[in-house]
This record gives structure tokens, C-alpha cells and sequence, in this order.
């Protein structure tokens, strides 16, 4: 569990921050990382941007299967 009191950040003048080690450490957020900030509701994530090769088999073994319904159409 991350310590909430020492993941405390302050904003530059350049509107920079930096990411807490432990956080870092456990999100495996290595220099170059690229990151997209989303700003949902008033809370700011930061969520990784991942290379296309990382999705690939993501869905590998979902049932697909539709059932016929006759009133669907």
C-alpha cells in the first residue's frame, strides 16, 4: 500500500510535477515513459500510453458467441 502522506507533490512554475519513487516503483514507470494525463470529474489520472504490440491477444478467449434470438430483427 502507498503512504498517502509521502506522495504528496507540489506543482513548478512550470506546472511540472514529479511522480513519488514509490509510485514509480510500483506502477514500473521507467524514464521516457510515455503517459496520457485525463482529467475525469476534477480528479487528474495519469495512464500509461501503451505501444500497439502490447495489445496484441488481449481478447484471446473471449466467448464471441451470439445467440440467435428471432425477434432481434
Amino acid at each position: 500500500m502507498i503512504d498517502m502522506k509521502n506522495n504528496v507533490v507540489t506543482v513548478s512554475s512550470k506546472y511540472q510535477v514529479v511522480i513519488p519513487q514509490a509510485v514509480r516503483e510500483s506502477a514500473q514507470i521507467k524514464p521516457g515513459s510515455k503517459m496520457m494525463v485525463v482529467n475525469y470529474g476534477g480528479i487528474i489520472r495519469l495512464l500509461p500510453v501503451m505501444a500497439p504490440q502490447a495489445y496484441r491477444g488481449i481478447a484471446r478467449g473471449m466467448d464471441t458467441t451470439i445467440i440467435d434470438d428471432p425477434e432481434r430483427f
